[in-house]
């Protein structure tokens, strides 16, 4: 079996829905400033960012995978390794559906934020969702700097032996958040992540200079904002 171990982000926002960069600066900075192996862009309920960064992956010594974050009914749902794009409004049931019969990978991204499918209060619907859910994944780590509390829940929720992986993602509408938030898995390709994941071996991991991150964050909140309100049709709840 492999020993070699790479890190993937798969939580990454561009300006197609309310992220503040380009796919092309996005790919740039991922080869330039990080050591990621795979990354996922993952806009609000579109693949177009998806699309043009797996045409431009040839150019890197990454790879890219097309996901989606879905604003299903009851909360935010991501899709990986998808080819068509799930419309947002559907049922969580029905949204991971979708994502199955494309033979895709469920993630449930930052699961007790207020756009949680469990919400902060969630712990009991966790538990039964476990059981009704065929979800991949949980996203246990997420970079984005208001969310300690619910990544603290996650991992509280956490505790193996479920049936599902665990990941992490930088959740980045910025350039500098990329690779904040990984995981990290067995291999170096796309489908060594995929395999990892289905072998429940994926682990959450946080990168250095939170801070640093919050700091600009701080200070880009009102032009992401305004990406939301000028993408409203894709980046409403």
């Amino acid at each position: 079996m492999n020993e070699v171990w790479s890190k993937a982000d798969l939580h990454i926002h561009s300006t197609h829905s309310d992220g503040t960069a380009k796919i092309p600066e996005i790919m740039e900075y991922v080869a330039t400033k990080t050591d990621l192996a795979v990354i996922a862009i993952t806009d609000h309920n579109t693949l177009e960012g998806a699309r043009f960064a797996k045409s431009l992956e040839d150019l890197y010594d990454f790879e890219v995978v097309v996901g989606e974050e879905i604003s299903s009914k009851s909360g935010h749902i991501i899709g990986l390794f998808l080819e068509e794009e799930i419309p947002a409004g559907l049922s969580a049931l029905e949204t991971i559906s979708r994502i199955h019969e494309q033979n895709g990978v469920v993630i449930i991204p930052h699961p007790f934020s207020n756009r949680g499918i469990f919400g902060p209060f969630g712990r009991t619907a966790f538990a039964q969702a476990v059981n009704e859910m065929a979800f991949h994944a949980l996203e246990i780590y997420n970079s984005v700097p208001y969310l300690g509390w619910a990544n603290r829940v996650a991992a509280k929720m956490f505790a193996g032996g479920q049936g599902i992986a665990a990941t992490g993602g930088s959740d980045a509408h910025l350039l500098q958040g990329i690779g904040r938030g990984y995981t990290l898995f067995r291999g170096t390709s796309a489908e060594d992540l995929r395999a990892s994941i289905d072998r429940l071996e994926t682990r959450a991991e946080a990168a250095r200079g939170g801070l640093n991150v919050a700091l600009r964050y701080a200070f880009r909140i009102p032009r992401i904002r305004r990406l939301q309100a000028w993408n409203w049709e894709r980046c409403k709840d």
